[in-house]
């Protein structure tokens, strides 16, 4: 195996879903996304046993839980710890880096319009 450069901006430019994550890397168990978002479409919801990590690469992101809200501008992150309820608004397009255990659950136990099972690799 090989070591292997992303460019994250030829990522960007082939993804043209909102809120579908798409894989560019994997470490220990964990993956590495990006996803373009827009609109209001994500629920409150939890994952019981993942921390998760987002990234704002370009535009900004409101990380809400029930008893706060962070906004984070490009450059800036936040980790929402396991078992806390939360949702994300993006203020008009943001790109994300999200970095997540493997095998979480795309919106926790929460079924919405976007929730994803699968994540699609885009490779170099």
């Amino acid at each position: 195996m090989s070591t292997r450069v992303v460019n994250l901006e030829s990522c960007f430019d082939r993804i043209h879903e909102v809120f579908s994550p798409h894989i560019v890397g994997e470490l220990n168990g964990q993956h590495v996304k990006l996803a373009r978002l827009e609109g209001d479409k994500v629920p409150w919801h939890t994952h019981e046993d993942e921390d998760e990590l987002f990234l704002v690469l370009e535009g900004e992101l409101e990380v809400q839980q029930r008893d706060s809200v962070v906004t984070l501008h490009e450059g800036e992150l936040t980790v929402v710890p396991r078992g806390c309820e939360h949702r994300v608004i993006p203020n008009g397009h943001v790109k994300l880096l999200l970095f997540e255990p493997a095998d979480i659950a795309h919106t926790g136990a929460v079924e919405s319009e976007i929730t994803r099972e699968h994540y699609e690799r885009l490779e170099p």
